[in-house]
């Protein structure tokens, strides 16, 4: 129940008084422990009645709480929707006039479907909270199952007749028959389920590849058959809004959806290739992703480091790491513990990645010149007390930001580089003097991304020698310590790993080190004068996860 929003159950529960904050938090390790909602963890808990939560939901969300809905809908009023727009939105109609539809939804805290649903009906939308589980039960009983499966779908489709030399109107009409947009719509739904942070199309000469990235690594579809890829790709960038007749140029778009009930935000990248067109979409799911510094997998010294850094007058805290690496999640979780009424915050991103309220967003658009420089200068004319740079990529940016700072304004940024001290390394080779950087830096973290065990299938077992020399640890300093792995099970689909934590390092500029900086000192001294003042390294954290059973050996080494 509500799986999605563990954030808002939460402080609803808090809020309404029904459990207090150590009983919460209790309940809180225990459904992450178990792959549970918060709401159900608090429902079987039986410290409080389902009825109570979600009357304590409602009240929250400002809508009436519906204890006892009908069992049955009458069909004049369940056909304002048809079967797949119903199950899309996670919603029943229950009332009907007209001027207006009263529906329960399974998703109640989804905003997006009262304005879809309103504008789609023209008609206003009014929401009730009922118990999901009944709500689900309802659409089934209303609307049927969702019974079409792949094979079904692709049998349909077989039987349209697809000619990839078909000219630019043939091909948006295939892309808009109903076979094509189920086939898209069910590989959505797919990667939406489970978890995936990427979907790629990718047509080679003789075979059309669909893959997904979970938690880091690539999985394979069952391929179709070779003659969907244009139709298929087609869909997909009429979802995006982009040119289908352009098959010579890298395009990029955005698509917003409703799937299974919950907004998802989806970025298109094309890439036109020897066989086709090869498009990946980069899934921004806000309610996977958690803003939140606290969730991160941080030690307390850590957190409260960055939230210092923050929360200074003026400087530059830069995070640093491959792509994919989660920067961009650290930076946003960052600014959430800021982002109060008496602070402006102004960003410049390429592409904004999650639209948070509260801070103005600037997404870089480099076809008519805005890049991350032009907007950091106009930034400053805005009168900001915080400043987000996507990333810092020339010159240019780094001297802009670097006086922003000495201004009076903090400025957070991401670099790429392998680890915290190549960072300052990495503005010098840019060109930038190294007494600016040692007057305007205040801390550089580093991260990355490893898997987590699956806590379902988790146990200890012994790793070989050569893994642990390999570590570089001392093997007295192990001799009491347990290892950990995931066997494989069908909750992980027989991975072993299950979700993703960050390791962190975090260097933090001090006198002494802005002393090294100034006389051009290389990576190597910095980082000795670094861990000689306390900096743990990634390779320290990623031992630290290692201990707490979090993740295993093999993923520590392949990131650190």
């Amino acid at each position: 129940m509500f799986e999605d929003h563990n954030d808002s159950i939460y402080e609803i529960a808090l809020k309404a008084n029904l459990l207090d904050k150590p009983q919460l938090d209790e309940l809180d390790e225990t459904r992450q422990n178990t792959g549970k909602s918060l709401a159900d963890a608090i429902v079987d808990s039986s410290l409080v009645e389902k009825s109570k939560l979600l009357e304590a939901v409602a009240e929250y969300l400002g809508y009436e709480y519906m204890p006892n809905p009908p069992s049955e809908i009458p069909p004049d009023v369940s056909s304002v929707f048809k079967p797949d727009i119903a199950r899309n939105y996670g919603v029943v109609p229950i009332a009907l006039d007209d001027s207006s539809v009263t529906l329960l939804a399974k998703d109640p805290f989804n905003s997006s479907i009262i304005d879809d649903l309103t504008f789609s009906l023209n008609k206003d939308v009014h929401l009730l909270v009922a118990d999901p589980d009944y709500v689900d039960l309802l659409m089934r009983n209303c609307y049927g199952e969702e019974n079409a499966s792949m094979d079904d779908i692709l049998s349909e489709i077989s039987n349209m007749g697809i000619d990839e030399s078909s000219d630019v109107q043939e091909i948006t009409n295939m892309a808009n028959e109903t076979p094509i947009i189920r086939f898209v719509n069910l590989i959505l739904q797919q990667a939406i389920k489970d978890k995936a942070s990427d979907i790629h199309f990718e047509p080679f000469e003789d075979l059309f590849r669909i893959r997904y990235r979970i938690d880091g690594a690539l999985y394979e579809m069952a391929p179709p058959p070779r003659n969907l890829a244009l139709p298929v790709i087609s869909r997909v960038k009429v979802l995006a809004n982009l040119n289908i007749a352009e098959h010579r140029i890298p395009q990029d778009g955005r698509i917003k959806l409703t799937i299974a009930g919950r907004p998802v935000d989806l970025r298109v990248s094309t890439l036109p290739t020897q066989f086709g067109e090869s498009v990946v979409l980069r899934v921004l799911d806000k309610t996977v992703v958690n803003l939140d510094l606290s969730k991160l997998s941080m030690t307390d010294e850590l957190m409260e480091n960055i939230r210092r850094l923050v929360k200074m007058p003026n400087g530059i805290f830069i995070v640093t790491g491959p792509t994919g690496s989660g920067k961009t999640t650290t930076l946003y979780s960052a600014l959430r513990e800021v982002n109060t009424v008496d602070i402006k915050i102004l960003t410049a991103e390429d592409p904004v990645e999650y639209e948070i309220d509260g801070i103005m967003q600037v997404q870089i658009n480099h076809h008519v010149g805005l890049d991350f420089a032009r907007a950091l200068r106009a930034f400053l004319r805005q009168d900001p007390d915080k400043i987000m740079v996507g990333e810092i990529r020339d010159l240019e940016t780094a001297q802009i930001a670097v006086q922003a700072s000495l201004t009076g304004h903090v400025v957070l940024a991401t670099l790429h580089t392998n680890d915290s001290p190549g960072a300052v390394t990495r503005l010098m080779d840019m060109g930038l003097e190294p007494f600016l950087i040692a007057a305007s830096l205040e801390g550089v973290l580093g991260q990355r991304l490893v898997r987590k065990i699956c806590t379902s299938c988790r146990m200890a077992y012994e790793p070989n020698q050569e893994l642990i020399d390999m570590l570089g640890v001392d093997p007295i300093e192990i001799a009491d310590k347990q290892f950990f792995m995931g066997k494989g099970c069908p909750l992980c689909t027989q991975t072993g790993y299950k979700g993703r934590q960050g390791l962190y390092e975090l260097l933090l500029i001090k006198d002494a080190m802005r002393e090294l900086i100034t006389n051009r000192a290389p990576t190597l001294v910095l980082k000795q004068k670094a861990i000689e003042m306390g900096m743990r390294t990634l390779r320290d954290d990623g031992l630290r996860a290692i201990f707490d059973g979090a993740t295993t050996v093999e993923e520590v080494l392949k990131y650190t």
